[in-house]
């Protein structure tokens, strides 16, 4: 896992489904299979946030938790969001790189993600194994 796909929102991008489609070279599909480098290699600093967060949109901040208002009213939501969709929490991500630093976290989260079968990545998004499973959709 690579620690430039940690986006500031803590959004790990070594497990989204349209980075893994991307990564492992599996066709990109309209509506159905969606590829992306990850927010920083693309220069988006982070897809969620930068239109509402000039510190994020400009670069300012490698991650949310280094901001004073962390975390934010906009943040919170995402986090709920994905607390609710995909039991992971931006947050909590935060958090654990803020303590335990990133290779701690990206080693969790390594371990968090492997495939049983293949060893693999499991994505976030739709619980696949995007090297030994049969992608055709994002969808689970």
């Amino acid at each position: 896992m690579k620690p430039e796909l940690v986006a500031p929102c803590g959004m790990n991008c070594n497990v989204c489904s349209a980075y893994l489609a991307f990564s492992t070279d599996i066709p990109k599909k309209r509506g159905k299979i969606n590829h992306c480098e990850g927010c920083l290699p693309r220069g988006k600093n982070c897809a969620f946030l930068k239109k509402h967060c000039r510190k994020i949109g400009e670069g300012k901040l490698r991650f949310c938790f280094e901001c004073s208002t962390f975390p934010c009213e906009r943040l919170e939501k995402i986090d709920a969001r994905y607390r609710r969709r995909y039991d992971t929490s931006f947050i909590e991500n935060l958090k654990e790189i803020k303590k335990k630093g990133i290779d701690s976290f990206l080693s969790a989260q390594e371990k968090k993600f492997q495939c049983g079968k293949c060893g693999g990545t499991i994505s976030v998004h739709n619980r696949k194994c995007y090297g030994c499973d049969d992608i055709k959709s994002w969808k689970a």
